[in-house]
């Protein structure tokens, strides 16, 4: 990718038709081609990278002056200060830049007006360019080099350093005095040859400093052509995002309430003694534990009186026990091996049918279970046989 540095005309003067002269450089700084054109056309050559801008002489305000060692924070307090000595006019409507403080203390300023750089934004916004730097024209030179452009001596000391004089005549005397320096001249024949020629093609592509004016250029991006399409596209997005939210919302309550209805059904089917359904999962827990302790009352009562039953019906019994078991409401003796099976006395067994107990004979000793049951068990027995 190329490099393009521009130079530009003075800005209360530059329009997007404005002719400015283009520099285009390669990776190692060598110039690739140079020419004319205007910033509608720099927008409009395709993807053009980030430029740098250097601004005519007469936009290029300079001074250097000594600070003393301070934070940050107080040197730009304090360059402020200074510079309003320098500016002509209100300092407020002049964005200011400055340098690091150098080794020798001191720190290089630049200034220009605030509406200037805002309508160059602007411009630039509207040429679809984007900004890489805003410099004083004479940070376009090599370091250590002078020249001539557009009647002002534009001359590089080092990377932070630049002066431009407008008036030619006047700075050359102090210029040639500095020509020991290897100071080197970029243009036509160097004054009275004692300045070392450079090709005029280098005049743009000295190194950047690590200060400029272009801070003060506001490029709201927002605001360019492509952006705005980019907005448009986001809130279409959110839109039929927030729609599909809402279809899918929708179609989760509708599944809602349908499961609901079936479980309102079921619990209803359940246990229909419920007037009426509210909440089915708590109704249906509740009833579940209702059920279960009253089946276990309805056992611990069975047992209790089959036990008492056996124990008043059953005069063998005394001594003869070796185990009770009680399962599916029926008590089951188990008798030691001398008492098993007293089948010479059914008086006892009578006096039990009598009260309601029906008794049967077991290979361990005898079962106990209430008359109705056993009654009801013979009746499925017997529609079974029948069945078959």
């Amino acid at each position: 990718m190329s490099l393009v540095r521009v130079a530009l005309p003075p800005l209360a003067q530059l329009t997007l038709e404005s002719p400015v002269s283009v520099t285009w450089l390669d990776r190692q700084g060598q110039v690739t081609r140079e020419g004319q054109s205007t910033l509608l056309q720099l927008g409009q050559g395709g993807k053009t990278p980030a430029i740098v801008f250097f601004l005519h002489p007469q936009d290029s305000l300079l001074a250097s002056m000594d600070l003393p060692l301070l934070p940050a924070a107080k040197t730009v307090a304090a360059v402020q200060c200074a510079a309003q000595s320098l500016i002509l006019g209100a300092s407020e409507q002049m964005h200011i830049a400055h340098s690091p403080r150098d080794a020798q203390g001191r720190v290089h300023i630049a200034w220009l007006s605030r509406q200037w750089l805002s309508e160059f934004g602007q411009l630039l916004r509207l040429a679809r360019l984007t900004l890489r730097g805003l410099y004083p024209a004479a940070y376009g030179l090599p370091v250590n080099a002078a020249g001539l452009y557009e009647d002002h001596l534009l001359v590089r000391h080092d990377l932070e350093h630049a002066r431009v004089h407008p008036h030619f005549e006047e700075a050359l005397s102090d210029l040639l005095l500095e020509a020991g320096s290897g100071l080197q001249w970029i243009g036509e024949a160097p004054p009275q040859g004692r300045l070392k020629p450079l090709p005029e093609a280098q005049r743009w592509t000295g190194p950047l400093p690590g200060w400029g004016l272009h801070g003060g250029v506001q490029q709201r991006r927002a605001s360019q052509p492509g952006w705005g399409r980019a907005a448009v596209f986001c809130a279409v997005a959110l839109a039929v995002w927030s729609l599909g939210l809402n279809l899918y919302a929708a179609r989760e309550a509708a599944q809602g309430q349908q499961l609901k209805a079936q479980m309102n059904q079921r619990v209803k089917q359940a246990f229909p003694e419920l007037p009426v359904i509210l909440n089915p999962l708590q109704q249906a827990r509740q009833q579940l534990t209702a059920r279960q302790a009253s089946a276990a009352t309805d056992a611990t009562q069975r047992f209790s009186s089959l036990v008492l039953q056996a124990g008043s019906g059953m005069p063998f019994m005394a001594g003869s026990v070796q185990s009770l078991v009680f399962e599916k409401g029926e008590l089951q003796l188990s008798l030691l091996e001398d008492a098993r099976r007293n089948t010479a006395d059914k008086a006892w067994q009578t006096a039990l049918t009598q009260a309601g107990i029906d008794v049967s004979a077991t290979e361990a000793g005898w079962a106990l279970r209430p008359a109705a049951e056993s009654t009801a068990s013979e009746a499925d027995t017997h529609a079974g046989a029948d069945d078959e």
